[in-house]
């Protein structure tokens, strides 16, 4: 069932570099996994926990964000705002800081529930590359020594997001990727890890209407037709752009067929199997199509679509594994689909709250961890054919960032604290509480 290390190792072997796909493989280098795709390395991680119970550690934050922590060996990393500064932390996975640098003034948030830190940092187990509303993108050594920082609205202009910036910085060989998908100028550019100097800029700018041109999305590279191809998604196109000089391959239209006003994309599109599962309309709508080819490929790699039944999801990406899909809805019901055909395995939903689920969904073992933004984690087992209620655990603490299944325990950090969640015994995974209501 479980195929995660066999496909590391596979596109490793690709693209050559198979030492350091295997460590990431037993990290989480950046927002959504090793391979981008909402995934833990197999093995046993914990069930029942709460923010007193089964806790390791737990450290207060000096500051407000709401990105994913990195983990890359003993060290993890973290962004918020400190004393108006945009600021990275590190701690180690005992919880001590171990240093901590500000790398200019922060831009606060338009949202009370958002900050000037939304963007998830990555590593590559030798630096760590951060990302800020204000524009500011700065890499730094394992040891905190700032390598290079440049700031892309100072450099290409303005940011015209309607809401704040939630894009991530993903790695694409030696290239930092980050798409800017907004209003006017929209771009991706690819700057040196090393030096921090452009590689390339890619013009992506599509005509929509008023906010549907602007997208709070993270790409995920990925390996096609023999080569690493950055997926964009945003401005009602899924683009294919080649990793080594940023020129398009291939675009995929048709998510706006009305034109409505307003279809900004926040959650992200996930890649597998030859596949991208793509959320659109605001939640309504979701796609499968097929990705690679040449050219404007609408008609032929649309595979299939789920229109206006709620099904989708608006802000929390999806995850896959295995030929299926799993998406959490806002109000948090949960739907497993065939990734190639798009057919519904089986649905379950959540207790009604009146708080979202925005944290993405997360696949551990047989496990998957859903976290709401009142501060509950809902932890289930997958079977082949539903879910299954294990616990409610209430963190005591707002939830916005993805939980993080590492080494057999759960890092969760929260608007206030930083937790982590230690690895259990096996036997106590087998308490099932109640079934979800189907």
């Amino acid at each position: 069932m479980y195929r995660t290390l066999t496909v590391i190792v596979g596109l490793a072997l690709a693209s050559g570099n198979w030492i350091h796909a295997l460590q990431a493989a037993e990290n989480w280098p950046q927002w959504r996994g090793p391979l981008g795709t909402g995934v833990a390395a197999p093995g046993e991680y914990p069930v029942k926990f709460s923010a007193e119970e089964g806790v390791a550690w737990k450290v207060e934050l000096p500051g407000l964000g709401t990105s994913t922590p990195a983990v890359w060996g003993d060290r993890i990393f973290v962004t918020c705002g400190v004393e108006g500064q945009d600021t990275v932390l590190c701690y180690d996975m005992q919880g001590n800081e171990l240093w901590r640098q500000q790398l200019g003034r922060e831009r606060e948030a338009k949202r009370p529930q958002s900050s000037g830190s939304n963007p998830s940092p990555f590593t590559d187990g030798q630096s760590v590359v951060v990302y800020y509303k204000s524009g500011t993108v700065a890499c730094l050594d394992f040891t905190g020594n700032e390598k290079w920082k440049v700031n892309l609205q100072q450099q290409y202009g303005r940011d015209t997001l309607q809401w704040d910036l939630g894009t991530s910085p993903v790695l694409a060989g030696d290239k930092v990727i980050i798409a800017v998908m907004q209003d006017g100028d929209s771009y991706l550019v690819a700057l040196d890890l090393a030096t921090g100097e452009e590689v390339w800029k890619q013009t992506r700018r599509y005509d929509t209407e008023w906010e549907s041109d602007q997208s709070y999305s993270t790409p995920q590279v990925v390996h096609v037709d023999g080569r690493d191809v950055i997926v964009t998604w945003g401005a009602d196109h899924l683009t294919g752009h080649e990793a080594t000089t940023g020129a398009q391959l291939w675009e995929i239209g048709g998510f706006n067929p009305d034109n409505n006003r307003a279809w900004r994309t926040i959650a992200s599109m996930v890649v597998g199997d030859g596949m991208a599962v793509v959320p659109y309309g605001r939640g309504e709508w979701l796609a499968g199509v097929k990705i690679g080819g040449r050219g404007d490929v609408t008609r032929t790699n649309r595979i299939w679509e789920d229109r206006g039944r709620g099904v989708s999801t608006d802000v929390a990406t999806p995850a896959m594994r295995d030929g299926r899909v799993y998406v959490v809805t806002d109000g948090g019901r949960i739907v497993c689909r065939d990734v190639k055909s798009g057919d519904e395995l089986w649905s379950v939903s959540m207790p009604r709250h009146r708080d979202p689920f925005w944290a993405s969904p997360v696949l551990a073992g047989d496990l998957l961890y859903a976290a709401r933004r009142d501060g509950t984690i809902f932890v289930g087992r997958l079977t082949d054919d539903g879910l299954t209620l294990l616990e409610e655990n209430d963190m005591g603490d707002t939830l916005i960032a993805t939980p993080v299944p590492i080494r057999g325990g759960l890092l969760v950090r929260g608007e206030d604290n930083l937790f982590w969640i230690a690895p259990v015994a096996a036997t106590t995974y087998n308490r099932v509480r109640t079934p979800f209501t189907r």
